[in-house]
Formats: C-alpha cells, structure tokens, sequence
C-alpha cells in the first residue's frame, strides 16, 4: 500500500531530475493537500515530534512533510508542488538569513512567501530561546551528552560566545546530533511556545 514516505520518495527524485509521474499518482491516490518544506532533517523532526505531541496525523491528514536538502531547493520544490505544479497548499519554516530567497523562490513559482514561518537564525535556535539555556543543558545531560558539551565549550573558539550560542553550535558538531536534538528539545517543550512552530501548525 503506498504511503506519504513513498510520496516524499517520487518528489525528490522528481527534484533531481526524474520523471513526475509517480509523484503524481501518489498524489492523487494518497489525496495529498499541502507540503510543508524544510530545510533539511532536523527540521523534519522537531516538525515531526511536535506533531505527535499534539496528537495529529499528518500524512493521515494528506500533509507531506519534506527536507530539501537545503534551502537552494525552495524554488524548485515549490515549482513541482506549488500552483504551478501538483496545486498542493505551501507552507513551511525558513531561517531570517534566508527569508529573501524564499521570497524571490516562491514568487517566482507563484507560492505566497507569507504562509513561510520565519525562525530568527534556525529552529535550534528558537528552541533553545523557548527552553531556556538550563532547561537545555539538563536536556544534554538526559541524553548523556554533557560531557562532551563541557569539551566543546572550553575549546578556545567557544569561549567568547554566550551560553545559548555555545548550545546551538554544538548541536551541529557531530553527524545526527542535530536531528537527535531537533526531536528531543521539541519533546522537552511544556507551556513553553515556539512562534515559527505554532504559526506552521495553525496553518495546517
């Protein structure tokens, strides 16, 4: 039985240059009805886990949720998903730095860049903002990570930097890390809000 992973499959490889075919039938037979683009795995995963928090089903709900592997990848996406292509409703998360080839991406595939949600330097970054610096620590050290965190801080590049930028930057020194953490900092959130996350969700 196909599902919303064997969708996702058919749109990247329609994105590197295959046939749209599959991704069309899939569509239709899995009655696709939005696309949220992200920017890579990590993403996909904070998305993900806060999903299943809130008890929603996405690809239940015909949402496909999709790393492009990269934000160069916006126009394209939205091109093949957006008006212009399949006709599937575009939304998703990009970082400030970002927002302005977004915008030119997705006017130029004829997506409204407004229904894009806007993290200030990346979604590790808003989370750590939502938690605060010593929720997160204790979040490294459940996962037994707090010893290489201490590592990592006391290298001579890091100590000029804050606390929060320290946490954010590591995140991103070891394969899979980021990923890890993108799902596990969503898991750890309580009343706490994340405003790119909650726009995203209300959208849907």
């Amino acid at each position: 039985m196909a599902d919303m992973g064997a969708f996702r499959a058919a749109v990247t490889t329609w994105a590197a240059g295959g046939s749209g075919d599959p991704a069309r039938e899939l569509a239709a037979r899995l009655s696709v009805r939005a696309a949220v683009l992200l920017e890579g795995p990590s993403d996909v995963a904070a998305v993900g886990a806060l999903a299943a928090s809130r008890g929603r089903d996405l690809a239940a709900e015909g949402v496909c949720v999709l790393s492009m592997g990269g934000a160069m990848g916006v126009g394209r996406y939205a091109g093949l998903l957006g008006p212009s292509g399949l006709g599937l409703r575009l939304t998703g998360l990009c970082d400030e730095r970002e927002r302005g080839y977004y915008a030119r991406g997705l006017e130029r595939a004829g997506a409204a860049s407004r229904e894009f949600f806007v993290c200030a330097a990346d979604l590790e970054d808003e989370l750590i903002r939502a938690l605060g610096v010593t929720r997160v620590e204790e979040v490294v050290r459940e996962e037994g990570d707090l010893r290489a965190l201490r590592t990592f801080v006391n290298q001579p590049a890091q100590r000029g930097r804050t606390a929060h930028q320290q946490l954010r930057r590591f995140f991103g020194t070891k394969k899979g890390r980021k990923i890890h953490y993108g799902r596990v900092l969503v898991e750890a959130l309580g009343p706490e809000r994340v405003p790119p996350l909650d726009g995203l969700f209300a959208h849907l």
